[in-house]
């Protein structure tokens, strides 16, 4: 059958109009610019929102997670992924909306929203001139009807500018409340953490001090974003920003650092341990097991019953308890009347100790709130049945050894046992040996006041006893014979001058001579054993040293090709290029035509030409090469030995080259031979300006390894950039004293997207973007993570080497804080902005 040719254009319609998808409830989603009497009763199924002047925020029903047809009545962000909740009114009511609700203006004014009750949960009420007021959402994401104000009645966030005095933050799960400004509270009345008394959350990332002219300081303080306090679900404080790129919220402040210290992040019995970020988990003890609950939960319960005098107890380090309102704060006069006392009490479960000279004992009869931390020093012991047998125990000391050249094993000191002699004994013994060792040590002393010539004896006889392996013990005229009598300086540093010799049997090396070192010659010797035990590639050998009478000398293997900063920063000589294995060199303006025609040959010079004074371009897969050394020469001194050593002067000029370009990290370790006073007097500014992390200069935090990682940081950037990190010429817009190396590079990289600015100029038309990017974003990436303002946010060296090698993924950084160091002739000026 033949279709009518009138019939043909209505068909073609009929089968255009099946292609037509439906509109969708997003495209008939309804926004009002405000909410009055002369609007239609709101229900959750009109599908429509209050939207602030610029979209910043949205308020309206929204359906709980578990439950799509009930609802709440809040206030969001409409900017991020999440679109997270900042206000709620019925969040935790036990009657939430459904769908039949709605919320109504009524004819007196008053503002209604009604559960299946009945009642009214726009609670205290609002009210106001029932033809004027309106249900209005600010731009500041304050919800205002008439005399009622969100901004009064927050959930469980403060937004910027928004007062918070008189005010009470709940958690989302009720479990948690932030009252009077300070005090952080479980279940409505244990205390677990209180703070100092906080104002107003600001939007360039200051949170301010109530009643002092101090702030909390943002880890982006100085970006202006969209900011948000939140009380969470785990206890904690957090300050959120919102980064615009992607639409995610990251934390830039909390108050507490240690999640585990939150009571109620595990169940009775429980130990808590932090993984190491925003995160923690639940282990049962030993002699403990994970059962299930009545109601499916997961407890932790003892796997066999005590029984009254067949107990004993297993040592946990660094974990503790709460035992509740029964817990026994005891003041024991030794370790064992602790350990008798918890014996004693068949109610007894644990008991936790520490040697701190406060005679500190608790006894536990229950085990609520443990949670692991070295912090804690304290040492608990839990009480378990004797017919327990190989029991696994991951808390007494670390859970396992560090494998490296250096094994240690770390736990707390016990205090001492119950002595056995009476206390008349123990007085008559302690004054008898007072007074012979007070007549052994003035009978000493008088020895080698008058008979200093012993002296160098003693010397060589504690030398002679050092174990095997040490470095070789030099005499002071072998040394001088071997440097010529000190003539060939090579370098001249905080800790002494550096000379070049040679040993009879013609091996190169450099002599260093300690100034204003001092204190007892064993604690000298121990040092240096430590010191010649860190035998890494990339740090540089000590072959031995001398101890004769004030000398004390160290003595390295010999490095040729000198410090990386005479490559980096070359003193107006010209580069180095090859053609045909021949090195060539020129000046003038001959040597910027000859980099013009041979671009190629001069990317591959990494290699010095013989018997020339000029020094060779480094290329990026050699200064790739080299920043990874050092990373993990680094990562070696802070992590891999038995004792932490803080290098404290990472730069250029204490790096060097060796014939392969091999970096090899110079002056480690000997922070811990100078003087105690210069230690002190160091301890305010050790190292070098432009290499200082901010907590050496502000003194609010204590020198962790995280200074060495800032000091490195600087170096990778200089690595990149072939520039100093305090030559302020690099910007032409900004006066120097404003000017700050890390953030420069951060917005050439970041903001402007001009990497190439970066880029060291004398190698820069060698860049592949093909062939180099990824090796010098890593390097890029990982310096703007080192050189952070809070060390906290700087990432181990273990994981900075991880992130250089690329086995570890980099997340885009935060932008630097600026941090100013000038130094006067007669003072010092330290600014951290």
């Amino acid at each position: 059958m033949r279709t009518p040719v009138f019939m043909l254009p209505l068909s073609f319609l009929l089968i255009l109009i099946s292609f037509i998808p439906p509109l969708t409830a997003q495209q008939q989603q309804q926004n009002l610019s405000f909410f009055s009497i002369s609007n239609l009763p709101w229900s959750p199924a009109m599908n429509q929102t209050l939207v602030s002047t610029n979209s910043t925020f949205a308020a309206g029903f929204r359906p709980l997670p578990n439950s799509p047809h009930l609802y709440i009545f809040a206030v969001w962000f409409l900017k991020g992924l999440d679109k997270t909740i900042i206000w709620s009114l019925n969040s935790t009511s036990t009657s939430p909306v459904n769908q039949s609700s709605s919320l109504v203006i009524m004819p007196a004014g008053i503002l209604q929203l009604n559960d299946s009750t009945g009642n009214n949960l726009w609670q205290p009420t609002a009210f106001g001139d029932p033809k004027q007021t309106k249900l209005v959402l600010g731009e500041d994401g304050n919800l205002v009807f008439g005399n009622w104000s969100s901004f009064n009645y927050p959930t469980d966030t403060i937004l910027c500018n928004q007062t918070i005095d008189g005010t009470t933050l709940v958690s989302k799960n009720g479990k948690y409340m932030f009252r009077n400004n300070q005090d952080l509270v479980f279940n409505s009345s244990n205390v677990y953490t209180t703070i100092t008394p906080i104002g107003i959350l600001y939007s360039s990332g200051t949170l301010t001090v109530k009643n002092i002219a101090s702030s909390y300081m943002m880890a982006d303080l100085g970006s202006v974003r969209l900011r948000r306090l939140t009380l969470d679900d785990d206890g904690n404080l957090r300050v959120y920003s919102l980064r615009s790129r992607s639409g995610t919220w990251m934390i830039v402040w909390e108050a507490i650092q240690n999640l585990c210290t939150i009571p109620g992040n595990c169940g009775p019995n429980y130990i808590c341990v932090n993984n190491g970020s925003n995160s923690t988990y639940c282990v049962c003890p030993p002699g403990f097991e994970v059962r299930t609950g009545s109601g499916g939960e997961q407890i932790c319960e003892r796997r066999i019953p005590l029984t009254l005098n067949h107990s004993k107890f297993l040592r946990l380090d660094f974990v503790s308890f709460s035992g509740g309102p029964n817990q026994g704060d005891l003041q024991a006069p030794n370790f064992t009347s602790c350990e008798d006392g918890c014996l004693a009490n068949p109610n007894c479960l644990a008991y936790s100790v520490k040697f701190n000279g406060y005679h500190y004992c608790v006894h536990h009869e229950r085990l609520l709130y443990g949670y692991w931390s070295t912090y804690s020093r304290l040492a608990t012991f839990l009480r378990i049945s004797n017919s327990e047998t190989n029991v696994s125990n991951n808390f007494t000391g670390m859970t396992t050894k560090v494998n490296t050249i250096c094994p240690t094993l770390i736990s707390l000191p016990l205090p001492p046992n119950q002595s056995k002699t009476t206390t008349r004994n123990v007085a008559i013994l302690s004054i008898v040996f007072s007074m012979e060792f007070i007549v052994l040590s003035l009978s000493v002393w008088a020895f080698l006041k008058k008979y200093l010539k012993y002296q160098d004896m003693a010397w060589t006889l504690g030398l002679e006893l050092l174990p095997s392996g040490g470095p070789k013990r030099f005499s002071y005229a072998e040394l001088k014979a071997a440097t010529n009598n000190f003539s060939t300086i090579i370098g001249q540093g905080g800790f002494g001058i550096v000379y070049k010799g040679e040993l009879p049997d013609h091996r190169s090396i450099a002599v260093k001579c300690l100034k204003k070192v001092t204190g007892g010659e064993t604690e000298f010797w121990g040092e240096i054993i430590i010191i010649a035990r860190m035998h890494h590639l990339n740090l540089v050998r000590i072959w031995g040293f001398c101890v004769e009478k004030d000398h004390r000398i160290l003595v390295y293997e010999y490095i040729p090709n000198g410090s990386l900063a005479k490559y980096l920063f070359p003193a107006n000589s010209p580069a180095i290029t090859e053609s045909s294995g021949q090195g060539k060199s020129s000046t003038g303006s001959s040597s910027n035509n000859n980099n013009n025609n041979n671009n190629s040959d001069s990317c591959r010079s990494s290699n010095l030409v013989e018997n020339t004074p000029l020094r060779p371009l480094l290329d990026w897969n050699v200064r790739y090469r080299i920043a990874l050394g050092i990373a993990r020469a680094i990562a070696y001194l802070h992590e891999e030995c038995l004792e932490w050593v803080l290098h404290c002067d990472i730069k250029p000029e204490n790096i060097l080259l060796g014939d392969d370009f091999c970096p090899k990290v110079a002056d480690f370790g000997l922070s811990k031979l100078t003087k105690k006073e210069d230690k002190v007097a160091m301890s305010r500014i050790h190292g070098t300006r432009g290499y200082l992390a901010p907590e050496w200069v502000t003194r609010e935090q204590p020198i962790t390894a995280k200074a060495d990682v800032y000091s490195f940081g600087m170096v990778l950037l200089e690595i990149v950039s072939g520039v100093r990190n305090f030559d302020s010429r690099l910007s032409s817009s900004n006066a120097s004293e404003d000017w700050y190396f890390p953030r420069w590079a951060f917005d050439k990289v970041y903001e402007e997207r001009k990497v190439e600015d970066l880029l060291d100029r004398k190698i820069n038309h060698c860049y592949d973007s093909q062939v180099h990017f990824e090796l010098v974003d890593r390097m890029v990436k990982t310096a703007m993570w080192c050189v952070q303002e809070r060390p906290e946010l700087r990432p181990s060296m273990g994981k900075v080497a991880k992130m250089l090698e690329g086995t570890l993924e980099i997340t885009e950084p935060p932008k630097p804080s600026i941090f100013y160091l000038e130094m006067g002739d007669d003072s010092a000026c330290y600014t951290l902005a």
